[in-house]
């Protein structure tokens, strides 16, 4: 029961055998260790991932940078995420969900601490920022994909502070197209809805 920290060498995620889901929940505050609204979970879909959440909105979902920093299992016995870090006798390093909402990678060095990385990063790394058919882009702004242009009836984004426009078909979809438009620089959509095919290169 990890509780608001996973130190190296615990594991995240589910246990099937046990039927024991471990998450990090974050502190009430500063100085209230109770626990808060934020909870950093392991989903397992289709493809494993974290998702952040708050009173049970998703608000971030894992991405490449936090790929790096674990090991992920992924068996019949378990699904699990651990931390991919190298302890030593000057150093511990351990992943925090804080109560402001960040997950924090920490690093202590002779009692100072370090903070290496966090997510969310930026505005872009926030769960369905856009909305469907489009991206967050450089500027930190909603643009349409390829072949979709704003238009059809505005909605709320709950991780914005004002409504957004959907993106929609510039033409109707042609069963006759033999090429699929390449999107660099993206994260994989979630597989809650999706199907993956692995084995597809």
């Amino acid at each position: 029961y990890p509780t608001d920290i996973l130190l190296p060498g615990s594991k995240l995620g589910w246990d099937r055998k046990k039927n024991l889901t471990k998450t990090l929940t974050s502190w009430a505050s500063l100085t209230d260790p109770s626990s808060g609204s934020r909870v950093f979970a392991i989903e397992n879909w289709t493809v494993s991932h974290g998702l952040l959440s708050d009173t049970g909105k998703p608000i971030y979902r894992t991405g490449p940078s936090y790929s790096n920093l674990v090991d992920i299992t992924e068996t019949e016995e378990e699904i699990s995420h651990s931390l991919n870090i190298t302890t030593n006798v000057n150093s511990i390093s351990l992943l925090q969900m804080s109560y402001t909402g960040s997950l924090q990678l920490v690093e202590f060095i002779g009692g100072e601490r370090h903070i290496l990385f966090h997510f969310p990063m930026d505005l872009c790394d926030f769960y369905n920022t856009c909305g469907d058919n489009s991206y967050c882009n450089t500027s930190r702004s909603c643009a349409c994909i390829s072949g979709f242009q704003p238009g059809g009836q505005y909605e709320y984004a709950w991780s914005m502070t004002k409504s957004r426009q959907r993106c929609v078909r510039k033409s109707q979809l042609s069963c006759r197209e033999t090429e699929f438009k390449k999107i660099r620089n993206m994260k994989l959509p979630d597989t809650q809805y999706k199907i993956v095919d692995t084995n597809v290169g």
